[in-house]
Formats: C-alpha cells, sequence, structure tokens
C-alpha cells in the first residue's frame, strides 16, 4: 500500500459507503421481494435427492442428455403438485450427477415413490382431441374404438370437434390422470367435460398400462385426448435426431428411425391411419401419462424413417428429438436422501440457529471489548456491518440465483463470526507489538496493517479454497454451508480492508489514543510491563 493511500483512509470509507449503497439497492429494490429466501429445513417440506443410473441390461454410460431429459420429466411431475418455487436441480455430471427435488411449505404423501419411477413413452391413436380447457356437448356417437393404432407426421393444428360449443350435463370430474379403461366408451363421458387446468391433472408420473385405452391431457393442458392402446413403445425407437430439411427449405424437423418390430406397427398404422379424418388420423406421443406431440399421418410411412415436420424452431425440435430417443428412459433413479420437514419444526430450527448466532456473537463482543477495549470498539462494529453485509446479500442472492438461507447456511455464517474476529485479533496484535518495538501509535498501525494484511489474505484464501472445493463435491444441504462460508470469507476480506483498517488509522491519529491510557486498549505502560498477550505467527 503506498503512503498516499495510508495517508487517506477516508477514500475507502467513501468506496465501501458506495458498496453499501448499491447492494441495498439491489437488495430493496422496489417492487422485489425483500424477505431472505428459506431454504427446506426452515419454511418446511420435502427433499429428495436422486442418483440416476443405467438400468441393469443397458449399454453405454449415462449421458447429460439422459440426465436433462430426466429432470424435464420430473419437473413436469414436481409441477403438477402445484406448489410454488418448487425446485429440481442437477448437481454435478456423468456418473456422479445428483438430482435435487425439494417441494417447500407442503409434505406430499408419496412423493419420493412418485419421483423415482422411470418414464414410460408410448405412440398411441387419437379416437376424440378438443380444447383442454373447454367443455363440449356430446355427438350423436361415440368416437370409435375399432381404431387399433395411429401415427402421425407433420404437426396439425389443435383439433377441435365440430360439436364444441354448449357444456354437457354435470358428469364426474377426473381427480387425476391419465384415466384408463378396457373401452373408450368408459372414458367418453368424462372426456366431454374434462378441464386440463385443473391443478394436479398435468402431473405425470403415474401408472401407464399401454394395453388400455386413455384420457389424458397434453403437456401444456391446452388440448385433451381420447386415446387408443400403443401402438409402438419408447423401446422401438432407435434413434431420433433434429435436422433442418436436405434442400435448405422449411424450418426444422424431427427425424425418427425404428428397429423391425417398430417398422412394421408404423407402416401398418399409417395405412389405416392416413385414410381417416381428423383427428382419428392423428397419433399421440405420451410421455409419463401426457402428450408430449400429438402430429398426423400425411401418407402411409413404410420403411421404419420418418420426418415430423411443422416449422419447428431449433430448440423445440432438439426437445422432441430428445423425449423420443430417451422418453423410455433406460435410466433408474436411486433415492439417495429424502427428507422430510413440517414449517413449524422449521421455525424452530430458525429461532435455535439465529439464538446461537446472537450468543455467540455476544461473546465475542464481550472478549473484544474487555481485551481490547476502545480499540475492541472497532472490531464490533466491524462485526455489524459484516453481519449487515451477509443479510443484504443474502436477499439479493436468493431473487437473483435462488439462493437459498438453510440451517446449514446459518452455520456456516456462525463459524465465520470466529473468522472474522481473527482478522481483528491478527491486526491488532501486530499494532501491539510494533508498540513494543518502540514505535508511536501512529506508525504502528500502518507499519502493523501491512504485515497483518498477508497475513489475513493468506488465512481467508485457505477458507474460500476449503468453501469452494466443498461446494463443488457436495450435495444437498452441505452445500449451503460451503457458499455462506465462501461468501462471509469475502466479506471478512471488503470490511477488513475498507472499514476496519481506516477506522483504526483515524483511531491512530487522535490525540486521545496517543496518550495510551488504559481504555485505549493500547497502553505502552501495560504492553512493555510483559503483560500477556495473544499472538498469532504470521508465517
Amino acid at each position: 500500500m503506498s503512503a498516499a493511500n495510508r495517508s487517506r483512509p477516508g477514500r475507502s470509507l467513501i468506496l465501501l459507503l458506495i458498496v453499501a449503497s448499491l447492494s441495498l439497492l439491489w437488495a430493496y429494490f422496489p417492487g422485489a421481494s425483500h424477505n431472505a429466501r428459506l431454504g427446506l429445513d426452515l419454511r418446511g417440506g420435502t427433499q429428495v435427492i436422486l442418483t440416476p443410473e443405467l438400468a441393469p441390461g443397458s449399454e453405454g454410460v449415462l449421458t447429460q442428455d439422459q440426465i436433462n431429459q430426466t429432470v424435464e420429466i420430473i419437473r413436469q411431475r414436481v409441477n403438477g403438485f402445484g406448489v410454488a418455487e418448487a425446485e429440481v436441480t442437477v448437481q454435478g455430471s456423468g456418473a456422479n450427477a445428483a438430482i435435487v427435488v425439494t417441494v417447500p411449505g407442503v409434505n406430499p404423501e408419496g412423493i419420493t415413490n412418485l419421483l423415482k419411477q422411470t418414464a414410460r413413452l408410448d405412440f398411441r391413436a387419437v379416437l376424440a382431441a378438443a380444447t383442454g380447457f373447454e367443455n363440449i356437448t356430446p355427438p350423436s356417437a361415440s368416437p370409435s374404438a375399432s381404431t387399433s393404432a395411429s401415427a402421425s407426421v407433420e404437426p396439425s393444428p389443435s383439433a377441435t370437434p365440430s360439436e364444441t360449443a354448449t357444456p354437457a350435463a354435470p358428469v364426474a370430474q377426473p381427480t387425476e390422470l391419465p384415466i384408463q379403461a378396457v373401452t373408450s366408451e368408459e372414458l367418453y363421458d368424462q372426456f366431454l367435460t374434462l378441464n386440463c387446468l385443473t391443478p394436479g391433472l398435468l402431473q405425470g408420473g403415474r401408472a401407464d398400462d399401454e394395453t388400455k385405452y386413455m384420457l389424458t391431457c397434453s403437456q401444456d393442458g391446452f388440448e385433451k385426448f381420447v386415446l387408443a392402446p400403443a401402438f409402438i413403445t419408447g423401446d422401438q425407437v432407435s434413434d431420433s435426431q433434429a435436422v433442418l430439411p436436405t434442400q435448405g427449405a422449411g424450418g426444422w424437423m424431427v427425424s425418427l428411425d425404428f428397429d423391425s418390430a417398430g417398422a412394421t406397427k408404423l407402416s401398418e398404422a399409417s395405412i389405416t391411419l392416413s385414410k381417416l379424418p381428423s383427428p382419428q388420423n392423428r397419433f399421440g406421443i405420451v410421455l409419463d401419462g401426457l402428450v408430449v406431440s400429438a402430429p398426423y399421418f400425411s401418407v402411409p410411412i413404410l420403411g421404419g424413417k420418418a420426418q415430423i415436420e411443422g416449422n419447428f424452431k431449433a430448440e423445440d425440435a432438439k426437445q422432441l428429438s430428445q423425449v423420443l430417443r430417451y422418453g423410455a428412459l433406460p435410466v433408474t433413479l436411486t433415492i439417495a436422501e429424502s427428507t422430510s420437514i413440517s414449517p413449524t419444526l422449521g421455525e424452530d430450527q430458525l429461532s435455535a440457529g439465529l439464538l446461537a448466532g446472537a450468543i455467540g456473537l455476544i461473546l465475542v463482543v464481550i472478549y473484544l471489548l474487555l481485551y481490547y477495549r476502545a480499540l475492541g470498539t472497532v472490531a464490533v462494529f466491524s462485526l455489524v456491518l459484516a453481519a449487515g453485509f451477509l443479510w443484504i446479500f443474502i436477499i439479493a442472492l436468493g431473487r437473483s440465483i435462488g439462493f437459498t438461507l438453510t440451517l446449514a447456511g446459518i452455520a456456516g455464517a456462525i463459524v465465520a463470526i470466529g473468522i472474522t474476529a481473527d482478522s481483528f485479533v491478527v491486526y491488532f496484535e501486530r499494532i501491539r507489538d510494533e508498540i513494543r518495538d518502540g514505535k508511536s501509535l501512529r506508525v504502528a498501525t500502518e507499519v502493523g496493517w501491512i504485515r497483518a494484511r498477508r497475513t489475513l489474505l493468506a488465512a481467508d484464501f485457505v477458507s474460500l479454497l476449503a468453501s469452494i472445493v466443498l461446494y463443488a463435491l457436495s450435495v444437498g444441504s452441505v452445500r449451503g454451508f460451503a457458499f455462506t462460508l465462501g461468501l462471509t470469507t469475502v466479506i471478512d476480506v471488503l470490511v477488513a480492508f475498507w472499514f476496519t483498517h481506516p477506522l483504526v488509522t483515524y483511531f491512530g491519529k487522535s490525540k486521545w489514543a496517543e496518550t495510551g491510557g488504559v481504555l485505549t486498549g493500547v497502553s505502552r505502560k501495560r504492553l512493555t510491563a510483559g503483560s500477556e498477550v495473544l499472538t498469532r505467527s504470521e508465517d
């Protein structure tokens, strides 16, 4: 540090004031949430950590595309609970990947069994289709159940029967999907009044019998369908790719390759269904009990190769191709950890954690004031400022990157109190050493800082490195501890350089401190009389 900087500590304080103002604006921006984002263990709910593995008999290694597709399937299931702020995230990659599912605020029965089920993919003929959120008047006859299979190539517009109009007479509303029956007539009355936007109906993961008729919805709830038994299952799709037309005209499309059994069934279905009117010429690609896409056959498909056209965007085509390629997931999900906690217990844990932190902070403050006296007040103000910065960042990061404060995070903050206090001890003891060597207080504060800051940076670097490694290698609540520990370490450096050092510099220039009174904490008489001191090597 140059002499100019040492003689102008006000610059550091002004810089700190600017950073504090921007941080406050970031955290308390008008119209945004001003509350900390509490983790599952503090507000109650369920957290499940799933480990994906290749199913027995599957070849190759687990790919990132398979993991991503698994996450999308699980997210669809979780969103069906209708719970705000439910999250599905991936930690790690490849063989070390873990899928973390949090459903806060509730403790849904059977969620673990729902999440670990392997998704099913099949192709089913469309017997009836309509807008998913409208009731329809029944036509003179129910749809024919004689069609055994269907497929289609080219997405059609949403097919709504011409009879769509007046609501039908009240019929028992389905409470969950998919709904299956031996004949389509058993499902048709429920199809008439089904509202796909009813909470809970778009949740996947329920049992799917490929030999039965099905009443279900599209994933977005825009359409509802009566579907025939499956004519192709997901394991008969050998490959799927998002491609551009070979002649360069038109939008993205999805190419499909089937194995020999799938090619035969596709040929039979396309010959039959391509002759039928809409919507009976359509087929539903059903994943996890919900329709992902419902294109139609324009011509018979022979040879086991097909293309789904429709001016897709690149991302939409890629997503559909992944569904087709990995829909029948060769992945099993093992529950590595399942945590369920009530909101009441979460509040108790939060109160206990805050009480522990307050007790620890009070004990540190008492020690600093008794041992360092007036100099210790600088450390107390620094601790209060560090705590303020930590709370501001918790609020701001919760809104911007989804950081949640957990009980483990509170533990990390409590541990950081000792790390921050240790920084003050290193600096203050360096000042005392310089006074023992005969230097004035003003010189001792500057020389002591130059020698102490290397120790501070080294100690904080080790702490930060440990938190980064712990965060990268851990899963679950341990990551919350690591993140908070790393965040508080960065705040410790900021406060030490831009607040503690400038205030100590002003303290060293004061005439009262230069007198070396007993209350200053830097009495030359006491320091040179062989009083017991606390020292820490900087080497």
